[in-house]
Parts: C-alpha cells; sequence; structure tokens
C-alpha cells in the first residue's frame, strides 16, 4: 500500500461513518485529505542538502453548506486528524516543520457546494508561556526536570524548550524522560509511546535526544534513529505525537 493510500483512508476510516450521509458534489473527508497531501508536496522548500521544509498551517475554505456540516460534526476534531496526517505524510517523506501543525476551516460564500481550497504557510513556533506557572505537568504531576517557568519563558542551549501538541515546557534539568507511564518526567497520553520512551539529555557539547528502547521507535525530522544532537527547529515524534525543540538560536542568529 502506497504513501497516498494509507493517508486517505486513516481519514476515511475515521469520519467514514459522519459523513456516511455525504453526496456527489459536497466534501468528505477523504478528499480534504488528499487536497493537504498535494498542497505539501507542491509548497515544500529543500532549504539545504538534507532537509526540506514544507508548511505547517492550513486553512481549508468551504462552501457554506459544506462549512456548515462540517461545523455540527464537529471542525475541531476533524482538523486534528487532518492535522496528524500530514504530519505522518511528512515523516514518510521526511519534511521538517517551523512550528506546529494546525489546519483550520473558513466559510467561502463564493464557492459552490463541494467546492473548497486550500491555503499554506510556513509560521515558525512562538514560545509563550508554559503550559503553567507553577512547575507542574498537565496531569498535575511534578515535572521533575522543569525548574520554575517565568511568564514569558526564552529558551537557550542550557534550558531549551519543546512543545509537544500545544504544551509547552522548559526544561531545566540535565535530563528529561518523555513517556506514557507515570514514572516518566513529562507523560504523554498516547498508546503509541513507550513508558519511557525518550530521553532529552543537556550536556556541555549540545543536547541530546536518545530513543531508550521504545517499541516504535524516535524520528528526528522523519528519520528514525537511536539518538540524534538536536538543533533549533528540529521536529521529533514519538507514537503520534510531534515534539518541537528550541533553543533560540535561530532568532538570535536572525
Amino acid at each position: 500500500m502506497g504513501v497516498l493510500d494509507r493517508f486517505e483512508q486513516n481519514v476515511e476510516r475515521a469520519f467514514n461513518n459522519a459523513f456516511a450521509k455525504l453526496g456527489r458534489g459536497e466534501v468528505k473527508p477523504v478528499d480534504l485529505a488528499s487536497a493537504l497531501r498535494r498542497e505539501v508536496d507542491d509548497r515544500v522548500a529543500v532549504v539545504g542538502r538534507d532537509r526540506a521544509v514544507a508548511p505547517n498551517e492550513f486553512t481549508i475554505r468551504l462552501a457554506s453548506d459544506d462549512f456548515a456540516r462540517i461545523e455540527d460534526w464537529g471542525a475541531e476534531a476533524l482538523a486534528d486528524e487532518l492535522a496528524a496526517t500530514v504530519t505522518d505524510h511528512a515523516a514518510e517523506q521526511h519534511y521538517a516543520f517551523v512550528g506546529p501543525v494546525s489546519v483550520t476551516f473558513d466559510e467561502d460564500d463564493s464557492l459552490h457546494p463541494g467546492q473548497y481550497q486550500v491555503h499554506s504557510a510556513s509560521v515558525r513556533g512562538a514560545v509563550p508561556s508554559a503550559p503553567n506557572g507553577n512547575g507542574q505537568q498537565a496531569h498535575g504531576q511534578p515535572s521533575y526536570h522543569q525548574g520554575p517557568v517565568p511568564s514569558a519563558p526564552t529558551p537557550s542551549l542550557r534550558h531549551p524548550l519543546i512543545d509537544i501538541d500545544g504544551q509547552r515546557y522548559l526544561l531545566t534539568g540535565p535530563v528529561t524522560v518523555i513517556g506514557r507511564g507515570s514514572e516518566a518526567d513529562i507523560v504523554v497520553d498516547d498508546p503509541g509511546v513507550s513508558r519511557r520512551h525518550l530521553e532529552i539529555r543537556v550536556t556541555p557539547d549540545g543536547v541530546v535526544a536518545t530513543d531508550l528502547g521504545s517499541t516504535n521507535g524516535l524520528f528526528v525530522e522523519g528519520h528514525q534513529v537511536p539518538a540524534a544532537t538536536l538543533l533549533d527547529g528540529n521536529s521529533l515524534t514519538i507514537g503520534r505525537t510531534r515534539i518541537m525543540f528550541w533553543t533560540g538560536a535561530a532568532d538570535e542568529a536572525g
């Protein structure tokens, strides 16, 4: 089965029941999935010998009837699934992103039912405040290697920042373990993630991500690796979870 087949079938299975009553001439999720894949491939930019950057923010403009139907069903769930399949496709093609992947829907009265337009852009992920100000993770347990977080944390090589599906953590300790188990320093709710999946170690020679013998492996910029020294803006994938890594080096150079 090819990449396109897997890409389309993932979305089609997830939304087949919800959109079973859609007739001809109306937008279907599989159509949107295919359109996003084409947009990614058409807009990818080669910025180095081993680095191709794809757009990460997508807006899908829909006719009023199609927009209302998706809103009634649950636009947020569909957008999340489409963003996940974009991420999967990018990993297959070894594309990188400069920020988190997002998909939004807009209504366009000039379009007829069944018509849609896809617009994309590469938008560098911002560095806002951490998920909360008390040094705790989203699940309420202390993050053992996440020190007090200021209202506007500034990442650095010594104290990098990671973004896990919109939750941001400033890493102030030498070692941070990410996984699904309660013993991990940062717990990820993803069945594809092992209990102790990934270690991020801050050293004088750089920040190193190491796979801790996980079931599904560690991917950095779409490549499966046992370990890698991270660069500012790198994208990591464990299971279906994307992790963005920031040190602020690119902003300082700019």
